[in-house]
């Protein structure tokens, strides 16, 4: 395995030529719509994308040029992950793209029922986010978070474990700073539980956290470092590796599964954040939904993923056992693979 970060992406190189996560494997608001509303009614004429509300930016970017050069109108949905992907597995809707911040949702949520087949393309990290009126700004930094985090006059959010991946990292991310890494722990065990009591679940999603910091309700927000590319009044901190659930290799994988957290029934286990998009096998375009991955992942809009913040998976890795699934547009950009990293795919 050739997987390695360069020039702010994650290369791997070309080839030649259920819920298996949730217990063991470590195992809502509407975006911008362009166009017609009633996706179902406009039929090959748009694109309908469910997506993760941390692809809001790069993916409404794109849509202009997208529409441009295609043709198509894009409807898109933003909501939490598990949110998204629950749109279609339990209440039925249809959708051309499905795009979450936890591949694994696609893996083992969606297929073989509802999906054939789906790609890794983008990775992310956790972070803190502020701005310059929060309690304590000038001395929060990555050095004390945790001790400034802690504190009783300061009001801190994440989003829902239940319905956002956001949510569960931000917990995950606060638990692993009391596990030791190399023989040290940032803090102990009392200062983990005192991070998770003083944070509230202030949204559903991320993405509406934002609102709430730039109005003070919030001071701090557990958010992706990917925030403080797109929402200048922002100030992002960055986590210590072990902590922060960025990095692709078998030493942080392992640390990261030290930790796990229950939310709506399932339990989700600590692992490096990966993107993961697919058109579902109930798209009602899926040839459009095929043009918009191509488009994201292998063309000219993965700039939009760049300038977002993101680091891109370049090219998109599909995993082995989905390839013979998969479009030829796509595998045409895209690299087989049956690991990212230390990520079983």
């Amino acid at each position: 395995m050739s997987e390695q970060r360069s020039g702010g992406d994650v290369r791997s190189d070309r080839p030649a030529g259920r819920r298996s996560f949730l217990a063991a494997v470590g195992g809502a608001a509407t975006a911008g719509v362009a166009g017609c509303v009633g996706a179902a009614s406009a039929g090959r004429n748009t694109v309908t994308v469910f997506h993760a509300g941390s692809l809001s930016p790069p993916f409404a970017a794109a849509e202009p040029s997208f529409q441009s050069e295609t043709g198509l109108t894009v409807h898109r949905e933003a909501k939490g992950s598990v949110g998204s992907t629950q749109k279609i597995t339990e209440e039925g809707r249809h959708a051309d793209v499905l795009g979450v911040a936890d591949f694994r949702l696609v893996r083992d949520m969606m297929l073989p029922a509802f999906a054939d087949w789906y790609g890794v393309f983008a990775t992310n990290a956790m972070a803190v986010a502020y701005t310059d009126d929060s309690a304590y700004a000038d001395e929060f930094d990555a050095g004390n978070w945790w001790e400034i985090l802690s504190r009783d006059d300061v009001r801190v959010g994440h989003s829902d474990p239940a319905v956002d991946p956001c949510g569960y990292r931000s917990v995950m991310a606060m638990r692993l700073g009391a596990v030791d890494f190399d023989g040290e722990s940032l803090y102990g065990e009392r200062t983990a539980r005192r991070l998770e009591d003083n944070a509230v679940v202030a949204a559903s999603t991320e993405t509406d956290l934002i609102g709430q910091l730039e109005t003070g309700s919030l001071d701090y927000a557990w958010e992706y470092r990917s925030a403080g590319a797109t929402h200048e009044s922002l100030n992002v901190t960055a986590l210590q590796p072990h902590v922060n659930l960025a990095e692709l290799s078998d030493r942080y994988a392992d640390h990261y599964a030290s930790v796990s957290v229950d939310a709506g029934g399932d339990t989700y286990t600590g692992a490096p954040i990966a993107y993961g998009i697919t058109v579902p096998s109930v798209a009602e375009n899926p040839a459009g939904g095929r043009k918009w991955v191509d488009y994201l992942t292998d063309g000219a809009g993965e700039r939009f993923l760049r300038e977002s913040g993101f680091e891109q998976v370049s090219p998109m890795v599909v995993p082995e056992r989905t390839a013979d699934a998969a479009p030829p547009q796509v595998l045409d950009g895209a690299a087989t693979r049956t690991h990212l990293g230390p990520l079983s795919l």
